[in-house]
């Protein structure tokens, strides 16, 4: 499986994880001028060479104006509607779009969570100046055209002591960044400042399936993300694109033949079945002694439910005995996401493996905006992609 790791050990922030990604590409010159050309208000990319502890990486360069973030000059701060027309002027898909605009909702929450306000009245800050803009879109692009089948992480070093931003000195993490990162593993450490930014947080949250110790993966290529400071430890994102082996695994399969049960016990026995825990449970035609018409029913599950299960069976059924054994199966990965569109949000599915990558849209989600619109499921469709 194509996978790409992510090197969290320093932190995340977005311009890091773009110049990362970037010396993945091939034609690094040629996508920083599409980057340029996007045309997104008054923003600059540009790239320089430069060399920590020892490591050589790139860092991105974002400006303003004519200036970097961070020098003296009044930024512009924004709500999420100015930051939805700038992404939807943009010449980039309608899916890269969408990324983009999931990533600032999930800024948007937090911002409204630690402030206290509705989504409506959040005014960015860091996040909602056009140097923002400008790393998510990147980060954005860049993924879509690497393609990885699966994002992993580490664990996220948030740093350590005080961060000073436009409403006073704040702990690290900061307040909107501790939300975003609720529920992935961070710890803390030596060095002090703050190593993962509301940006950075938003992007892992938004991208990352899982959080922990790199994967076996015959690496394929790997990519240095410097930061702007310096530190004891080298100040970088690392990224690895690799393949990472495939393997599957075992599942108890248990059946038994029926043919003096209604179909309504057989429905409450497979309800029963799966709220317990079972994997799958399906039942077949079968003819049975004396041209008897049966139904075979089957039920999937873990080796560990396999005595749980026939209980069950023997329980809820009539049958006399269960058959069991173990079936060996290959399984795609799957992973949802949460994706913010003008009629609410909408989750999208993907299933990747074994050369194999598909996506497709939560049906009640789509449906529900089916029922409020009058399209039918085809245009729905049409209209997110």
């Amino acid at each position: 499986m194509r996978t790409l790791y992510l090197d969290c050990g320093m932190g995340a922030a977005g311009d890091m994880l773009t110049a990362a990604l970037l010396e993945l590409l091939p034609e690094r010159e040629a996508f920083l001028a599409e980057l340029n050309g996007l045309g997104i208000p008054g923003v600059e990319f540009s790239t320089e060479k430069c060399e920590k502890c020892g490591i050589s990486g790139t860092h991105m360069s974002v400006k303003i104006h004519g200036r970097e973030e961070g020098e003296a000059h009044s930024h512009t701060h924004g709500t999420m509607r100015d930051i939805r027309a700038i992404v939807e002027g943009l010449p980039i898909s309608t899916m890269v779009k969408l990324d983009i605009l999931s990533v600032y909702e999930e800024i948007a929450q937090a911002e409204s969570h630690v402030h206290g306000v509705p989504v409506s009245q959040i005014h960015f800050h860091e996040v909602g100046a056009l140097d923002a803009v400008a790393d998510i879109t990147a980060v954005c692009l860049l993924l879509g055209r690497l393609a990885p089948e699966q994002i992993l992480a580490s664990p996220v070093h948030v740093g350590s002591g005080t961060v000073k931003c436009a409403h006073g000195i704040l702990p690290v993490p900061a307040p909107a960044t501790a939300w975003l990162l609720r529920g992935i593993p961070v710890y803390g450490g030596e060095i002090s400042g703050e190593l993962c930014t509301p940006t950075g947080a938003a992007l892992l949250r938004h991208f990352v399936t899982d959080f922990g110790n790199q994967p076996t993966m015959r690496v394929e290529s790997i990519g240095y993300g410097m930061g702007k400071k310096d530190f004891p430890r080298v100040n970088c994102l690392r990224v690895m694109l690799g393949q990472t082996e495939e393997a599957g695994d075992e599942i108890a399969e248990l059946c038994c033949n029926l043919d003096d049960m209604t179909g309504e016990d057989i429905g409450f026995a497979m309800e029963t079945l799966l709220a317990a825990g079972a994997l799958d449970v399906f039942t077949a035609p079968i003819g049975m002694k004396k041209s008897r018409p049966g139904v075979l029913l089957t039920v999937l599950c873990r080796p560990a439910e396999q005595e749980t299960m026939a209980k069950l069976l023997l329980a809820n059924t009539t049958t006399l005995g269960v058959r069991a054994g173990m079936r060996s199966r290959f399984t795609l990965r799957r992973s949802e996401k949460e994706i913010q569109t003008h009629y609410g949000a909408v989750r999208r599915k993907s299933s990747r493996g074994f050369g194999v990558s598909r996506e497709k849209w939560e049906y009640e989600d789509l449906a529900k905006i089916a029922r409020m619109t009058g399209k039918s499921l085809a245009e729905v469709r049409k209209m997110l992609e």
